[in-house]
């Protein structure tokens, strides 16, 4: 049977598909839709056909007790999964499952066994800054001190200007540093003499620090700390020594594998390690052994006089879990995979919209039809009850019942439909007022049709103009009304898929990513398309094609 189009539905039609992307929007929702209410043959954990002692069975549509299959007296749910590996189906090769293309449901929870993981780890070593303390006396002699022997050896062995004179070549040890005059190794600055005798002469003193260079050339950064008056001057002053690098070094990395072998990186740890004997070698080792047991992935570690702190990374399992091999999209906090979620949450997300858009433009048409129609005290006392349903506060309504009642998708859907409806009422009101006085409405009452006929056969074809412009956009506005809903934890009751849901997660794990970007990714693109659908009918139904500003 052919479908005859009037020329204005004709008309119509060739400006919608004249705005592409509109065309191209609408084709693209249709399909994604349809993809969605196939979930079941596209996303399930369960065989789309099973094959067994010669019985055809489909576990997508019909529940089947693993008593069917085993014999075992279990009338639970199988796992089919599980159930694969019976010998029933391992044995006998007439016996056989055939799983969707992608064979992780919406409420599967992952086991860990089931994620295939980077079997390795990578040592990273960052260098840490060598630090020192030194206490002088008035006469900049060192009193005593922490570490500076090292410091100052470090300076000498990294020194490329040393020169060739004895004396200059010579490493200090404990008792040769004690007693030595400061000076002899760095070039103190005026401003931090001042500083020093300020302390001395037992004065109020603020934090102070500075870059000084030492006789070698090289530089450190030095610093004294606040100092307050004290009933005596002190003996000896402390100062603080840092070590400032002469250029930005690259943290050190390297690989290994659960063998220990050196995947990444040998050259590296080559010349690293060169110099040291096999104690340090064996014990970065051994740390990095552990790691591929424990989660200790932090320590510190000496290497050729130099502290490094040595980060021992290795990919955990732990959920959420970021996109891995079978699952593109990641997996969610409670373990389910977050792709499965994301095209049943699209389903919900489409059918609720809908649901929703015509159940409100049904009340909505019916209310502001007799309204508009009626006029008059009608009239005044429909806007006075819209008024005040209005006023009504929507969120605490739902709230009210989803605790009487429990949180559920028909709730929901009535709960929004009973306030979503009044929108529609005002437009579907104001064509009909416009359009009562027509002459082919005055026509029809003439010939004495009756009010219903006049109502939805003559005016409502002539007024639903504004009501089919907004209907992509009610859509999208209840597709991201349930979204946020979701989101702020009074939507879907757990554990419907739902794309609010997901980045209600996302809030509280800030680092996985995959739980916000995925669903705010199809979220974005869902609504762009219903809007340019929209944009597209608003032009098709506009008479003036082109307006011109005089």
């Amino acid at each position: 049977m052919k479908i005859k189009l009037n020329p204005i539905t004709k008309k119509r039609l060739a400006r919608f598909k004249e705005t592409k992307r509109a065309y191209y929007s609408c084709i693209f929702l249709i399909i994604l839709y349809t993809l969605s209410l196939s979930s079941e043959l596209i996303c399930n954990s369960n065989p789309l056909y099973v094959r067994f002692e010669g019985k055809s069975y489909f576990p997508f549509l019909f529940y089947y007790p693993e008593n069917t299959f085993t014999g075992s007296g279990n009338f639970a749910r199988p796992d089919y999964k599980k159930l694969k590996n019976h010998p029933a189906f391992v044995d006998k090769s007439e016996n056989f499952m055939i799983f969707p293309f992608f064979s992780f449901g919406p409420y599967e929870i992952i086991k860990p066994d089931q994620l295939e993981i980077s079997n390795k780890v990578k040592l990273t070593l960052n260098e840490i800054p060598r630090m020192a303390n030194v206490n002088i006396k008035k006469d900049y002699t060192i009193y005593k001190y922490h570490l500076f022997d090292l410091f100052i050896n470090n300076f000498r062995k990294q020194n490329d200007i040393v020169k060739d004179n004895d004396k200059e070549k010579k490493y200090y040890n404990k008792n040769e540093i004690i007693g030595n005059n400061i000076k002899e190794f760095w070039q103190i600055p005026k401003e931090l003499e001042k500083n020093i005798i300020c302390r001395f002469e037992n004065k109020n003193c603020n934090y102070y620090t500075t870059e000084i260079k030492s006789l070698y050339g090289l530089n450190a950064i030095v610093s004294l700390s606040n100092y307050k008056p004290r009933t005596k001057s002190p003996k000896s002053i402390r100062l603080t020594f840092t070590e400032k690098k002469q250029k930005q070094t690259e943290n050190i990395s390297i690989v290994f594998n659960n063998k220990l072998e050196i995947i990444k990186g040998k050259e590296i740890w080559d010349n690293l390690i060169k110099s040291e004997n096999n104690i340090v070698k064996d014990k970065i080792l051994e740390k990095v052994k552990n790691r591929f047991v424990n989660k200790d992935d932090k320590s510190y570690i000496t290497i050729n006089n130099k502290e490094y702190l040595a980060y021992f990374q290795k990919q955990d399992i732990f959920f959420p879990f970021p996109p891995a091999k079978n699952h593109p999209m990641g997996i969610d906090s409670a373990g389910r995979d977050v792709f499965a979620r994301i095209l049943y949450g699209l389903r919900t997300s489409m059918t609720f919209g809908l649901i929703l858009v015509i159940c409100s433009m049904v009340l909505g048409i019916f209310f502001g039809a007799i309204q508009g129609y009626y006029a008059g005290i009608v009239d005044i006392l429909g806007q006075r009850f819209t008024e005040i349903w209005s006023a009504l506060p929507f969120l605490y309504v739902m709230i009210l019942l989803g605790s009487v009642y429990g949180r559920s998708f028909y709730l929901l859907l009535f709960c929004y439909g009973i306030f979503n409806w009044i929108g529609i009422s005002y437009y579907t009101r104001a064509e009909f007022l416009r359009l009562r006085k027509q002459s082919f409405v005055e026509a029809a009452k003439c010939m004495g049709l009756k009010t219903r006929k006049i109502i939805f056969r003559h005016i409502l074809p002539n007024g639903l103009v504004p009501i089919i412009t907004f209907f992509p956009f009610s859509l999208v506005g209840a597709i991201g009304s349930l979204a946020a809903l979701d989101y702020l934890g009074f939507g879907l009751p757990p554990p419907t898929p739902s794309w609010g849901e997901l980045l209600a997660q996302a809030q509280t794990n800030r680092s996985a990513w995959w739980l916000i970007g995925y669903p705010s990714i199809i979220l974005f693109i869902v609504m762009l398309a219903g809007v340019f659908v929209g944009e597209g009918i608003r032009n098709a139904y506009d008479p003036k094609r082109f307006s011109v500003i005089e």
